[in-house]
């Protein structure tokens, strides 16, 4: 006859063996990959073409769609993983938890191996802009792992303004998330990323939003203003400075007075003098500039 003790030990074991079993079915369900190309294709958005043409057309233009691109077709993060507090002297040391930038400019990134975000900052750093390039963010970024706040997005669904369990490919479940300006605050308004291992400050625009544009009276979404008619090109494309420049007069209007005088006025002698104010009334609903 087994001893009690000898039994609790056997169930114990048993326990323990089965918790293993269900922790490495979760970490193989969240298993990450192991390169760019392997990210690239995790969230590949071009089948969304076929029925969607105009809406993808417009965000393959948009400023978002470059999330590492900068102005001028640079990737603006080489200066600051050369120099710096990010700077990277060692692809070794280099970890998913270590360039905090990538939180909200590749928000994919916590499905990317070390060894896939070692490949990414080596083609930083080489001004490989070819392969940068493919690092978009894409419909599945908004309409899947961003499109709700509670949980992890579930496997194989979209997320929209309704439901439709009969979308090609995968369905869509309703989501009130992406109406809300709280979409954009996921990477416009994190303000201090504090859980990296390079704490940085960033611009909060989404706080600017919540704390000046709404107690002032402002009604708007981010959407309301930056998608009209659901346009997904998303201004201001920053790389387009005619239109930049179009859309920042329309936010900032400038009011100026002059005073023009002539103290102690002499003949053949005039020291001519002007005073002159000004006043910049904001209609934006966030600070300019803000990121």
């Amino acid at each position: 006859m087994t001893h009690p003790f000898v039994l609790q030990l056997i169930l114990s074991f048993l326990l323990m063996s089965f918790l293993g079993m269900e922790a490495n079915a979760m970490n193989s369900a969240d298993s990450q990959v192991g390169s760019i190309s392997e990210l690239v294709k995790l969230f590949d958005s071009t089948s969304c073409k076929e029925c969607h043409k105009e809406i993808f057309d417009q965000w393959s233009k948009s400023h978002h769609a470059r999330p590492l691109m900068g102005l001028d077709d640079q990737i603006f993060l080489k200066k600051y993983l050369k120099t710096g507090p990010l700077a990277v002297t060692d692809l070794n040391q280099v970890t998913n938890r270590s360039i905090p930038c990538f939180k909200c400019h590749l928000p994919q990134i916590r499905y990317a191996s070390d060894a896939a975000v070692v490949e990414i900052v080596s083609a930083i750093l080489d001004d490989n802009k070819e392969t940068i390039r493919k690092l978009n963010i894409g419909c599945l970024v908004c309409h899947n792992e961003k499109g709700i706040v509670r949980g992890k997005p579930a496997t194989n669904t979209l997320y929209g303004n309704k439901d439709i369990p009969d979308h090609p490919e995968f369905p869509v479940h309703k989501s009130g998330l992406l109406k809300d300006s709280l979409m954009c605050g996921q990477c416009h308004g994190l303000g201090p990323v504090l859980d990296y291992e390079h704490p940085v400050q960033c611009a909060t625009l989404y706080g600017s939003y919540l704390h000046a544009y709404i107690p002032a009276g402002g009604t708007e979404t981010c959407q309301e203003c930056h998608m009209p008619d659901k346009n997904h090109y998303m201004p201001p494309n920053f790389n387009n400075r005619q239109e930049v420049s179009e859309l920042l007069a329309k936010a900032l209007t400038l009011d100026v007075k002059t005073l023009a005088y002539v103290f102690e006025p002499v003949e053949d002698w005039a020291t001519p003098k002007i005073i002159v104010r000004t006043t910049i009334t904001s209609v934006a609903g966030h600070r300019i500039p803000d990121g």
